[in-house]
């Protein structure tokens, strides 16, 4: 099962509805997946700043006294820490320090990701991500089938810098291609394949390719059902495997670009009566980028 959704905004007008756009989606979305739920918001850039979103099982515990810590190394932080572009490489081994049971959810100079085990209106509720406003955003409601009911197993899974994936589907490579990537330097916080997936990406993109020629090479490499949507920092992409089994929609008019598993989370988009509506075809790249938009 599991449900996605995914927008990416054309017309700035519409940045500061993307929370509530993207929220309503998902939850349309609650029954393909009751287990856990997410949601990436890409927006907001500082010139030279960058964001990190982190979490833990013990709030009370761990955020006790954590401003203080971080201002000891120059860090100013809330549920979102702020730091230089320069640092970002850095702030793991800071985090393992200071505070070894902290998790990083998402990095990046955009993005921000938030997710929890629950239904996702709760997660909604509790991060309140109507209030936000951005550019694009992905977001997954879970049904697990082949790992653990956890947060750091919810969706989305990020692997590198303003990267982030949903996935709808299993592979069934990824012990094999978990491997390969350990040996090439990328690390693991779960089991789950669909975090595989996102690391294989941001490898492909390490190697210089754009996010669409990253899901053009996972056509090749990734064996299995699945269907992608993935955010970069400027980027969204969606792909689906050659069999095409996992349900998926899209629709595009001159405001945005959305994606949902059932049009019923496409209906209440503004403008979607006279928007161009289409199942994407097995095996297609669907790729849009702001930085490269005409």
């Amino acid at each position: 099962m599991c449900g996605i959704v995914g927008l990416f905004l054309k017309d700035k007008t519409l940045e500061p509805q993307l929370g509530t756009l993207l929220s309503d989606m998902l939850i349309i979305m609650t029954d393909r997946g009751p287990d856990s739920a997410g949601i990436a918001i890409y927006g907001g850039t500082v010139a030279g700043k960058a964001k990190v979103t982190i979490q833990s099982a013990e709030p009370a515990v761990d955020f006790a006294g954590l401003e203080a810590d971080l201002g000891k190394v120059g860090i100013s932080a809330s549920a979102i820490v702020k730091i230089d572009a320069s640092r970002l490489a850095d702030i793991r081994a800071i985090f393992a320090d200071i505070r070894p049971n902290v998790r990083i959810m998402g990095s990046g100079e955009s993005v921000e990701i938030f997710k929890e085990t629950g239904l996702p209106k709760d997660v909604v509720a509790r991060f309140d991500l109507r209030s936000m406003s951005g550019s694009h955003g992905i977001g997954h409601t879970r049904m697990a089938t082949e790992s653990a009911v956890t947060t750091l197993g919810a969706h989305p899974f990020s692997t590198g810098a303003d990267q982030c994936l949903v996935h709808n589907g299993s592979l069934s490579n990824h012990n094999n291609l978990r491997r390969e990537l350990i040996r090439d330097g990328m690390t693991f916080e779960t089991q789950n394949d669909s975090e595989v997936a996102a690391a294989y990406l941001t490898a492909e993109m390490a190697k210089g390719k754009d996010l669409g020629q990253a899901l053009t090479s996972a056509l090749d490499d990734l064996d299995g059902f699945f269907t992608f949507v993935v955010g970069t920092k400027s980027g969204f992409g969606v792909v689906r495997d050659p069999i095409a089994c996992k349900p998926a929609v899209m629709a595009e008019t001159d405001q945005y670009v959305a994606f949902g598993s059932e049009y019923r989370a496409l209906v209440n988009l503004p403008g979607i009566e006279t928007a161009r509506v289409w199942e994407p075809e097995p095996a297609t790249v669907y790729f849009w980028d702001h930085e490269k938009a005409a």
